[in-house]
């Protein structure tokens, strides 16, 4: 059973529909039995960073994210919810991030050759190997849609990126920790087959 963590942030019901697709029983809570008894929890999320950090907070859920990993429950953050994974963003520079992995968040630079926000199919490269990507080829296209990117501090957690303006680190993984820029619950049968690989990873 897969808990999608509900911190009214959106994009949630197209990640459980996704996973019912795939043939998993999924859960959208914010109760914390219920995420800490999971096999497997994701994070999604659009919206601003600061207010996502403070709904988080307001509900809970940044201790049992924190308990969460701690005790390797496999753990996936999508688009916001990779953001919020890290330390900073400009987008909210008064906001401290969940700390989980070392980098921050950046707006992308403005270039009048790309519409920002950034809206649409990328193709990814992959700088190091990565568990969600087992048997997707290099150059696969996925869908974003995000106006702020990840640079990540290690650049040895980076499992896949692409370039929109400047290098994204669209993917990352340490230990159990998972997360992707885009949105794999709309990338068609590649967003599918990296959600198929994550609910494959059993905790450690």
């Amino acid at each position: 059973m897969t808990a999608i963590i509900d911190y009214d942030a959106g994009n949630i019901k197209s990640v459980e529909k996704a996973l019912l697709w795939l043939g998993e029983e999924a859960i959208i809570t914010r109760e914390r039995e219920r995420i800490l008894n999971a096999d497997r929890i994701i994070l999604p999320g659009v919206g601003a960073f600061g207010e996502a950090m403070g709904k988080l907070r307001s509900y809970g859920l940044e201790d049992v994210i924190r308990q969460a990993v701690s005790v390797q429950i496999p753990f996936l953050g999508i688009c916001l919810g990779l953001q919020l994974l890290f330390q900073k963003s400009q987008e909210s520079p008064e906001a401290e991030g969940l700390g989980l992995l070392p980098g921050e968040i950046l707006r992308i630079p403005e270039n009048p050759e790309i519409k920002i926000p950034h809206i649409g199919w990328n193709s990814l490269l992959f700088p190091n190997p990565g568990r969600l990507f087992c048997g997707i080829e290099e150059n696969a296209c996925v869908y974003f849609v995000h106006s702020y990117y990840l640079k990540a501090e290690d650049e040895g957690i980076v499992t896949a990126s692409t370039e929109y303006g400047t290098l994204i680190h669209a993917s990352v993984e340490k230990d159990n920790i998972f997360a992707c820029q885009f949105h794999p619950e709309k990338s068609s049968e590649t967003g599918l087959r990296i959600l198929k690989n994550f609910l494959n990873i059993n905790r450690r």
